[in-house]
């Protein structure tokens, strides 16, 4: 049912407590965010209607490529997605045009990487969503074997709010 849509893939860091063992650090130590993170990706549909797939607590140095690789087989392999330069390199996701090494995009590049953003944005839209929730937003300062179930959640409470979830009427009639 999926292949028809073309899914929004894209990912965020969240820090979290520095763990006590060395080598845990190490695994979770993020040079980008210059801390210790966990990695969430989030799959949606197109115009963010629905939240398709998460995989929340990865490890933050994990590439956002690698994540997805690692998660590719909850699809059809047929399956098209639309992604940041972030993926760029896996042949079934779409990415915008990376300006060349010591040149410039033509104005025709331009426009089309402006009409890829305008239909990119909608899963950083989601991904809003998401961090309005603290939890999310702060320092992640529960155990790190709850943040899993934490992010799944809130991404649940995200899609009630959007009225992706529907629920039983058997659940209707008691709320």
């Amino acid at each position: 049912m999926l292949t028809e849509y073309e899914l929004i893939v894209d990912s965020y860091e969240q820090v979290r407590e520095r763990p006590g063992d060395n080598q845990e650090q190490e695994k979770y130590y993020s040079g980008k965010e210059s801390d210790h993170t966990f990695k969430s990706q989030m799959i949606i549909l197109p115009d963010g209607k629905d939240i398709v797939d998460v995989t929340a607590g990865e490890p933050g140095p994990k590439s956002d490529i690698t994540i997805f690789r690692e998660n590719r087989e909850h699809f059809d392999p047929k399956q098209k997605f639309k992604g940041d330069l972030a993926y760029q390199g896996e042949e079934l996701i779409t990415t915008p045009i990376k300006k060349p090494r010591s040149r410039e995009l033509t104005t025709e590049q331009k426009s089309q990487n402006k009409e890829f953003s305008a239909k990119q944005i909608f899963v950083e839209h989601r991904i809003r969503s998401v961090k309005i929730f603290r939890v999310v937003q702060e320092r992640f300062r529960l155990k790190p074997k709850k943040y899993e179930q934490v992010i799944l959640t809130i991404c649940g409470l995200v899609r009630l709010r959007i009225g992706a979830l529907v629920l039983p009427p058997e659940i209707h009639a008691i709320a």
